[in-house]
């Protein structure tokens, strides 16, 4: 059964997201990170979920976050939960697998979206403009071609229900200041290249990913660090390097097969409730052809299985 909804009566919820439900400790300085098994698309919560998803999810970001702890402190603390506040560990059974405890960081409000290929929301503002968040580029690339350079393109972070929206550098800056901005698009870029340079060779493209950055104080005063998940199919997009092929859209281990699904079901704007009101729910087929994306993209990331 897929975990819509976590319950735990002695744990107090601080925030739900599209797929994480976040709980305060008995540690102040600690969070506890709880993965579901809910799946969104477009800014809308799926109905039903993807059983074993969250797991699946834990164990990549679990990954990323050893391979790049050199480039920048993260906020991940365990992942086991022996290790964990006495109070969580009663919720061995529903947490196992699939729950960080995690920091406390002031977070930075800008989703750190680094692009090394021209797809998605990027080519159809190129295909307009020639320019990506408004960085101009080369006249004449295909979809999903390589760009020169990877390039930093950031979002607003959106509250939940409300849909981010591209920004431009110059509009980044203006919102958490030139220091800050620096220190997170310099970081970024270094994070998507290690881990693309990675992927690569397990015989995957990530065409892009967004990264999400807190601060926390510490005695040298404050530091940027590392938050949320890292590098998942829910936040990146690997494609497989054997079929690459610029000129049209990819193959994909991330969400777009259930964009697709969404799009040719009638989903387009003003429907985030569903066609009845009462939200969008997807057919068996597509619960098991994203489940297999996500476990394919772990097994050939990490050599691990679920």
């Amino acid at each position: 059964m897929a975990l819509i909804n976590t319950e735990f009566p002695s744990l107090k919820l601080v925030s739900q997201g599209k797929v994480r439900d976040v709980y305060a400790t008995s540690s102040p300085d600690h969070l506890l990170f709880v993965a579901t098994d809910r799946i969104s698309a477009y800014d809308v919560i799926l109905r039903n979920g993807v059983a074993g998803k969250g797991k699946i999810l834990t164990q990549i970001s679990l990954f990323w976050f050893d391979k790049l702890k050199h480039v920048i402190p993260t906020h991940f603390v365990t992942a086991d939960i022996d290790e964990m506040p006495e109070e969580v560990r009663q919720y061995r059974e529903q947490l196992e697998g699939r729950t960080m405890l995690v920091r406390k960081a002031k977070v930075i409000p800008l989703e750190a979206i680094v692009r090394g290929y021209i797809t998605g929301s990027g080519w159809a503002e190129y295909k307009k403009t020639g320019t990506v968040h408004t960085i101009p580029l080369p006249a004449g690339l295909k979809e999903s071609e390589k760009l020169p350079e990877p390039l930093f393109t950031p979002s607003t972070k959106a509250d939940q229900g409300e849909h981010d929206e591209n920004i431009s550098p110059v509009q980044a800056v203006a919102l958490i200041g030139p220091n800050l901005f620096d220190e997170v698009s310099s970081k970024a870029i270094q994070l998507y290249r290690e881990a693309a340079d990675y992927a690569l060779t397990r015989g995957l493209i990530l065409a892009d990913t967004k990264f999400e950055f807190g601060v926390i104080q510490t005695s040298e005063g404050d530091k940027v660090i590392l938050i949320d998940e890292l590098l998942t199919p829910d936040s990146s997009r690997y494609w497989p390097a054997r079929t690459y092929a610029p000129g049209g859209p990819q193959a994909s281990f991330d969400k777009q097969y259930l964009r697709d699904w969404l799009t040719s079901n009638g989903f387009k704007k003003g429907l985030e409730a569903g066609p009845d009101g009462k939200g969008w729910t997807m057919d068996k087929s597509v619960v098991e052809g994203t489940k297999k994306r996500y476990q394919e993209a772990l097994e050939m990331l990490t050599g691990q299985t679920l």
